[in-house]
């Protein structure tokens, strides 16, 4: 086969040879020869025989764009091409997965096995006592069982966050997935439309089906949206639709985009008015986003946001400080998860709070237990930047019980309190120096308005 000089061909190269770099310099640090990395098995649900959709390790396809290839192995070997173990099953009850294909074909040793048991034989020169095999426990074989050496582990992980030009460019596409379909879920909304029927509608959009989700998509209508992972789609629209927060993602070989947007129905120009203060403090949080800074000073830095959007909208009395607001986590109540985290194999990417390549932990800032990244940001790392404004019962109920309580117009809180929350989070990949960060999602939707 030829080698493929096309820029998305070119670009897999490099992303290669960056992990092969990457992967060695790992080895030699742990004392490893080779590492050997399992793709995972298919899950059944306990006493059937009915599979899980099939999650590979997200280690697997960091090397190569193959998401629904369970049995599958990865031998990478210093100074040599990696070798790619495809298990392609010859099944009459389900459709097998795809053949490999594409210009990344090229640039790795395939060996195609039938049966599971074979990749013992296809992997036997790899494995040795110093050959560093990571996977779940339940793929392992004969003489092939996962050890997961913790100190190759961090290694890896500390590096993962640092997209190459290639991720970047599957993760652009992930967006420019997800973008229309975001477009279809509001129209649907704005139609009159169920929690069911906007997912479907977004769906369609995607050219996605539920599996192919890189996260179940939160559709909350009115009141739902004060539940932070809102995990119910109900089938009949509500006797009045107020507003709508979507939090959905699209992806693309096996990269993730993480989107949500809140709009109020019409008529409804105070929680709409809500809405656009939170975009425009959610957009100076995105301007944060620079090489060097540390990602738990954008986190606070919400914070203080969220206490001038308190002030702004009346929810906060006047004569109250933003600094007051904070300090006697008024704003915890309105706002209590982190401002985000990274994004890219894995929704939720592994690492983040990793205080250097030999692991450790980067302690969360106190009293802010739930924010997924404590890193100072790099170039090339992707990371989601969603405030959120919401009115939920039990933390309102808590706030009221307490000294803090005399800083919130209650009234105010009770008009808006029907309407469940705001959030709106972009997907944001860091640049080098002084270079202004890159908004994949206001470039996706961009994009999309240029094609119309």
């Amino acid at each position: 086969m030829s080698r493929d000089s096309s820029p998305d061909a070119n670009l897999y190269r490099q992303h290669l040879a960056a992990l092969q770099q990457r992967a060695e310099a790992a080895l030699a640090a742990t004392g490893h020869e080779a590492l050997v990395i399992a793709s995972g098995i298919e899950k059944f649900a306990f006493l059937d025989d009915r599979p899980y959709g099939f999650q590979p390790n997200p280690h697997f396809k960091h090397w190569v764009p193959l998401t629904e290839h369970p049995h599958s192995w990865l031998a990478v070997r210093p100074g040599r091409k990696p070798r790619v173990v495809v298990y392609q099953p010859a099944d009459y009850w389900h459709v097998p997965p795809s053949p490999p294909s594409g210009a990344w074909v090229d640039e790795v040793e395939l060996v195609l096995i039938s049966e599971p048991e074979q990749a013992v034989a296809a992997l036997q020169d790899v494995l040795g006592p110093r050959t560093a095999v990571i996977g779940e426990l339940d793929a392992a074989l004969p003489g092939i069982t996962p050890n997961n050496p913790e100190a190759l582990l961090h290694r890896l992980h500390w590096a993962r966050a640092c997209k190459t030009p290639w991720e970047l460019a599957q993760m652009r596409a992930a967006s420019r997935r997800a973008a229309p379909a975001h477009a279809a879920a509001r129209a649907a909304f704005l139609a009159g439309a169920s929690e069911a029927e906007i997912h479907r509608a977004y769906l369609v959009a995607s050219s996605h089906t539920d599996r192919d989700l890189p996260y179940a998509n939160i559709v909350a209508l009115n009141e739902h949206a004060a539940v932070l992972h809102y995990q119910h789609q109900d089938v009949a629209s509500p006797p009045q639709a107020r507003s709508l927060l979507i939090d959905a993602g699209a992806q693309v070989n096996g990269y993730a985009s993480d989107i949500t947007r809140t709009t109020a129905a019409p008529g409804h120009e105070r929680f709409a008015a809500l809405i656009e203060l939170m975009e425009r403090e959610q957009l100076g949080l995105v301007a944060e986003v620079r090489e060097g800074t540390d990602y738990r000073d954008i986190h606070l830095s919400s914070h203080h946001r969220l206490a001038r959007v308190l002030l702004e909208s009346g929810l906060a009395r006047p004569g109250t400080s933003a600094e007051a607001l904070v300090a006697e986590r008024v704003t915890h109540a309105f706002y209590p998860h982190g401002i985000g985290h990274l994004l890219g194999l894995q929704v939720h990417d592994i690492g983040g709070h990793m205080a250097s390549e030999l692991g450790g932990t980067r302690e969360r800032p106190e009293g802010h237990r739930y924010l997924r990244l404590t890193r100072t940001l790099a170039p090339g790392m992707v990371v989601t930047i969603e405030p959120g404004l919401y009115f939920i019962p039990m933390l309102l109920d808590a706030l009221r019980a307490s000294p803090a309580a005399a800083a919130v117009d209650w009234a105010r809180v009770a008009e808006l309190a029907p309407y469940g929350g705001i959030r709106i989070e972009d997907d944001v990949a860091c640049g080098a120096g002084d270079a202004a960060p890159e908004n994949l999602t206001r470039e996706a939707f961009a994009r999309m308005g240029d094609a119309q």
